[in-house]
């Protein structure tokens, strides 16, 4: 009852175009200033950062600017923490139609990085190497923050007056009930270690392969219920900015969220970023690699970092799920929600492509009707195409699909990441 009546305080909600148009009709600046640092230490060598802060959507056009801030903490090797450090923005990019404005490329944005994500996923395994990598991806534009993460890695906001939000979802199978039981209704096995004589040890895992995440790219070795399917949160900074730390779970494990926060305020992003990897290593030792990137988002006409200090009991973590589920469709339909200083633009984390990449995508332009949604690739039509009373298209003979046309190929995966078909014959490889 109580979180049901603090939902009906909220303000009413409002598009994403009013917001921006809001913002510059204030005079405010649209584009703040970003500044950033990095800071780690090996234990494995397969944590791998990613900064590109100067990224343009439309050549040559200074206005269409956007800044990208990723980590990559891989596992059993480095290749998929490589691959995705090079090739998933390049994914995720093709994805978005060309020649969109402002506010449609950020409505398309979730939708995007979901497409990006799986055909990362595809692409490496085909490679057939066997490892995996958790991947946090974080793409700014303006005072607009989208964070899209599979794995353990982690981003958390830093807002003026020392509140803190959760923009990821740790997708660990020993903290998340509802991640266990897709994985285990999709045709694996989870439980732990088990040894000689029948004793239990260490964390939950998935079987087989004895993975402890229920999400990454790459991880050909496990079942296809390791999905590479992100959880994507996008929110609307107000125009005081805020600092975001993505970090590795070599932070995390040793560092609660506002531990981090807290070890760094009112310093300069790169000295922060040392300082939070600093403090973990104090904490708890050199367990794990230990990756840290810190950003600070500051408006174009203040020259020094926000001062994010701390008040008297507001130093605590508010997270913007609002008690909702983490797998539950959390579309806003580009609407905002409000929290504080934060509005909260969009938030979805179903592990189904049918939720994922449905037809209400609120663009002015639409993709041809038989280019894959996932791999980006043209296909001529096919016998056995049919399509829904919707104007979407399916591939016949495989399970009915309400979404976006998918080839063959994708269509496979698709319903092997369901459990619809065993991993064995999924041709990823």
């Amino acid at each position: 009852m109580a979180t049901a009546a603090k939902e009906r305080r909220l303000p009413p909600a409002l598009p994403l175009a009013t917001l921006i148009g809001r913002e510059l009709r204030a005079g405010g600046s649209e584009r703040p200033t970003l500044r950033y640092g990095h800071a780690g230490f090996a234990k494995r060598g397969e944590d791998y950062f990613l900064v590109k802060p100067d990224c343009l959507r439309v050549p040559d056009d200074p206005s269409s600017a956007f800044s990208v801030f990723a980590v990559f903490d891989g596992h059993n090797g480095v290749s998929a923490a490589v691959y995705s450090k090079e090739h998933l923005l390049e994914h995720v990019m093709s994805a978005l139609p060309p020649d969109i404005g402002r506010d449609d490329w950020l409505q398309a944005l979730p939708r995007a990085l979901v497409a990006g994500f799986v055909k990362a996923d595809i692409d490496f395994q085909r490679k057939g190497e066997v490892s995996g990598t958790t991947a946090t991806l974080v793409v700014i534009d303006g005072f607009t923050v989208t964070v899209a993460s599979v794995g353990d890695s982690r981003c958390i906001l830093d807002t003026q007056g020392g509140e803190l939000q959760l923009l990821t979802v740790d997708h660990r199978l020993e903290e998340n009930a509802e991640e266990r039981e897709r994985v285990t209704a999709s045709g694996g096995e989870v439980g732990r270690l088990n040894l000689f004589g029948g004793q239990e040890v260490g964390p939950l895992r998935c079987w087989p392969g004895g993975l402890c995440l229920s999400r990454s790219i790459g991880d050909m070795d496990v079942g296809e219920f390791i999905v590479p399917i992100p959880h994507v949160k996008q929110v609307k900074l107000s125009n005081v900015g805020g600092r975001l730390i993505i970090a590795s779970d070599g932070i995390w494990d040793a560092l609660s969220n506002e531990a981090a926060a807290q070890a760094c305020r009112g310093l300069p992003a790169e000295l922060a970023a040392k300082l939070v990897v600093k403090q973990a290593l104090k904490t708890s030792g050199l367990k794990d690699d230990t990756t840290c990137v810190v950003v600070d988002i500051i408006p174009s006409d203040h020259l020094t970092s926000p001062q994010l200090s701390p008040k008297k009991n507001q130093n605590k973590l508010k997270s913007l799920f609002r008690r909702r589920s983490h797998s539950s469709v959390g579309k806003l339909g580009g609407k905002s929600a409000s929290f504080g200083s934060v509005e909260e633009l969009f938030e979805e984390g179903s592990a189904m492509l049918e939720e994922r990449l449905g037809r209400n995508l609120s663009l002015k332009a639409a993709s041809p009707p038989f280019r894959c949604a996932i791999c980006q690739v043209d296909q001529e039509a096919f016998e056995g195409l049919m399509s829904d009373n919707g104007g979407g298209f399916c591939s016949s003979p495989y399970a009915p699909w309400g979404g976006p046309y998918l080839c063959l190929e994708c269509r496979k995966k698709k319903d092997a990441m369901e459990g619809k078909r065993s991993s064995q014959s999924t041709a990823c490889r």
